[in-house]
């Protein structure tokens, strides 16, 4: 640990001793050096204040400022490993920041761009348009004429985030090692998604080349727009994209006042993100209402608007598949279907046993769908689910903890603009209809196509490769005809060694007998020997036979 991390460690000290986040420790579990310190630490003085635990933690975070703000957020979506009480507190976490000097911010552009400001757009207004943790946004008109916004990463920033994350795993470390949960809940690997997931936010071409593919998917879409990607004004630290006019999507009044169809626009938030998911494999993994909003053109075939790709999220085609199968058998209630699928996968170990994977997800189940359908949570039912299956040696994967996160905000979403939206009836038809896609003669053939030219890349090495492997097996039958021939030396030696020992014992045995025979007082001497000391001769001469 640096020098220069020791005061954001005192500081962080000091504001666990006001919320009294020792006291969430385990005690016992602690290093006696350790627990005796917090035993006879003044801290024991403090009252423990009123709030929970989980109402504590939030509060913690927000004095911490904006990178521990940013972690807490990542880690509400864990609600695969947290209590619901503490990940429901840290989803209520605002990343409200105070904007930078904005000569800085101008000449952080002039920097990155290479101009001055004034020739790289026709206007550029200097009081920030919005500020967060990572970068603030300016708005700025083009020489063309066209609107855009100018998104400015925060100067030294990575340098915080450094500092920060050093700290936040030096804490996940104590919290593995002496928290009553620690170990499930895996603070270490949360930091380590976190670690990643943040860095890759501050560097605003990534976002661009996310944003320009989402755009390219949806292209000419009427359910989704993307803004354009200005390539000429966007370097790793500041990105210019189209300024777009959009209703937020939390601003519920503001769309119904526009005459918006709230059941198709809610079921179209549900079509989207299936499409993303199953016919892009790339989708927005950062959905919540601030990146989020409703075009204010045809109410009668609603267009959602969604900007700040920095957080997208794949599947493998395997886990994809997988996954549609698992969403199927799950709508049709077929346990024994989603444990064999678990199974199959490899999402738990494979000597998991069906029949007791198959009740468990019946008992998490079966309660869910006791509710009506306009009560039923699909992403409520998914975070259960991976629940019981780390009960059986589940390791969730990231893209599949991405996946979760994002079904919960697009359904908590659609429930907000639509409280009657049926998930299930929009999303099962989708999911059949790909699977039949997919698998159908057309679909077949055009994985087909899509593999073909790598295949015949392929093809002039395949001889090669064939040759290569009769090689391999003709070199691995003498390996093994070898290996055989060792094991029989060795056997042979075995047997010769034993048979020398065992014919070495019979001549000790001949040699005492003959000396018993030429001493007969020794024999006399022996033969008044207690009963006890003949059984225990005799046994010995049995074991001695037998080895």
């Amino acid at each position: 640990m640096s020098l220069h991390t020791v005061p954001r460690l005192l500081r962080i000290i000091s504001v666990s001793a006001r919320y009294r986040l020792d006291l969430l420790l385990d005690w016992n579990k602690l290093p006696p050096p350790l627990h005796w310190l917090l035993r006879l630490s003044p801290l024991r003085l403090l009252p423990e204040p009123p709030d929970s635990r989980g109402v504590r933690i939030r509060e913690s975070l927000q004095d911490l400022g904006p990178i521990f703000i940013k972690f807490g957020q990542m880690l509400s979506t864990r609600r695969d490993l947290l209590p619901p009480d503490i990940a429901d507190e840290l989803a209520k976490l605002q990343d409200e920041v105070p904007p930078f000097d904005q000569t800085r911010a101008r000449t952080i552009v002039e920097e990155s761009l290479g101009k001055p400001v004034d020739e790289l757009f026709a206007a550029f207004d200097a009081e920030p348009l919005a500020s967060a943790s990572i970068a603030q946004i300016h708005t700025a008109r083009l020489h063309s004429g066209l609107d855009v916004v100018v998104k400015v990463v925060r100067p030294d920033i990575e340098t915080v985030i450094t500092q920060d994350i050093a700290l936040l795993l030096v804490m996940a470390n104590w919290m593995q090692r002496y928290l009553p949960d620690g170990k499930r809940l895996r603070p270490v690997e949360v930091v380590e998604d976190y670690k990643h997931t943040i860095f890759d936010e501050l560097d605003m071409q990534r976002e661009a080349a996310n944003t320009s593919l989402l755009r390219r998917n949806f292209l000419g879409s009427d359910m989704l727009y993307i803004p354009e990607i200005h390539w000429d004004y966007t370097r790793r630290n500041v990105l210019v994209m189209e300024r777009i006019d959009g209703i937020p999507v939390s601003d519920i009044e503001a769309i119904r006042a526009q005459g918006i169809d709230m059941k198709l626009l809610a079921e179209r938030g549900v079509e989207i993100f299936f499409t993303q998911v199953f016919r892009d494999n790339f989708f927005h993994a950062d959905m919540h209402p601030g990146n989020i909003f409703i075009s204010r053109e045809h109410p009668q075939q609603p267009q959602y608007i969604a900007i700040d790709c920095a957080i997208m999220g794949s599947l493998s085609d395997f886990d994809r598949y997988y996954l549609a199968r698992n969403l199927i058998a799950i709508f049709d209630r077929d346990y024994r279907q989603v444990a064999q699928l678990h199974v199959e996968c490899g999402w738990v170990p494979p000597q998991t046993r069906v029949q007791d994977f198959e009740a468990a997800m019946r008992s998490t189940c079966e309660p869910v769908f006791e509710k009506p359908l306009a009560e039923l949570s699909f992403g409520q039912l998914l975070l259960y689910l991976f629940q019981t299956a780390r009960r059986f040696d589940m390791e969730i994967q990231p893209s599949l903890v991405l996946l979760q996160k994002t079904l919960l905000a697009i359904e908590g979403l659609g429930r907000e603009v639509y409280p009657e939206l049926d998930l299930w009836q929009t999303a099962k038809p989708f999911l059949d209809n790909w699977m039949k896609e997919r698998y159908a003669p057309t679909g077949v053939m055009e994985q087909l196509r899509q593999q073909l030219p790598q295949w015949l890349e392929q093809l002039p090495q395949l001889p090669e490769l064939v040759m290569g492997n009769l090689h391999k097996g003709s070199d691995m039958n003498k390996l093994v005809s070898l290996q055989q021939t060792q094991l029989e030396h060795l056997t042979r030696d075995q047997l010769t060694q034993h048979k020398s020992r065992r014919n070495l014992r019979l001549a000790l045995i001949a040699i005492a007998g003959a000396v018993l025979l030429a001493k007969p007082a020794l024999a006399q001497q022996l033969a008044q020997l207690p009963t006890a000391s003949w059984l225990l001769f005799a046994l010995a001469l049995v074991l001695a036979l037998r080895s």
